[in-house]
């Protein structure tokens, strides 16, 4: 099996922004996440694009970006998503009108499925390596996340970039609401050798079980 490292981690979440002293505040439990439906400005894409995306796909572009920007990594690099719902205040949209109108319209159907985030990463940053979407059974982000650093594991990628997303769900989900509704995103580098990077931690011992996906960024900042 081989050796597992991540490096130049990226984050975005509302209150935090991007910033990387906020992480570090928040890191110590000086700053908190605020559980509000704010998104990033994404100000270097096209105003057409960024016009109708949601808070969780934002959320993805602009961590995506930022992983870019910061490591400078091939375009051909495969990535693994995980989301726990995915596109969730739009699905919820879909199925009203489905409910109301029996009928969905193209447009909203094609930004409400649980791979719209990175698949507008990627067409965002022109990225060619194609990605895998998974969806945690039972909302379990450990074996979500086991499955996602699989393929450097196991030999088959030499790296590969990591991304999570959720977006806020909101108040007329009532109580089926989940108990952490925190709004956010990371990205971040996984290879099978430390990169050129000063960050990179040897993550290969994985005995520690991630519960949520706020304890793994707070592992790896």
């Amino acid at each position: 099996m081989n050796k597992l490292y991540i490096s130049n981690v990226t984050a975005w979440a509302p209150g935090l922004a991007d910033d990387a002293e906020n992480w570090k505040a928040w890191k110590e439990g000086k700053m908190e996440i605020s559980c509000i439906k704010e998104s990033p400005k994404l100000e270097y894409t096209d105003p057409l694009f960024r016009r109708r995306l949601s808070q969780i796909t934002k959320m993805t572009v602009q961590v995506v970006y930022n992983l870019l920007e910061k490591s400078g990594i091939d375009p051909e690099t495969k990535i693994n998503f995980i989301s726990l719902r995915g596109e969730i205040e739009r699905e919820f949209t879909i199925n009203k009108t489905l409910i109301q109108d029996n009928m969905i319209l193209p447009a909203g159907f094609s930004l409400s499925v649980f791979n719209t985030p990175i698949a507008s990463a990627t067409l965002a940053f022109k990225l060619k390596g194609g990605y895998t979407v998974i969806l945690p059974s039972k909302g379990n982000f450990d074996s979500a996340l086991k499955n996602a650093l699989a393929p450097v594991l196991a030999g088959t990628e030499e790296k590969i970039m990591l991304v999570y997303a959720d977006e806020f769900v909101p108040d007329y989900y009532g109580d089926k609401r989940p108990l952490q509704n925190i709004p956010l995103a990371f990205a971040a580098i996984v290879s099978s050798k430390p990169l050129q990077s000063s960050d990179s931690k040897d993550f290969s011992c994985l005995d520690s079980i991630y519960i949520s996906p706020v304890d793994f960024l707070k592992a790896i900042l």
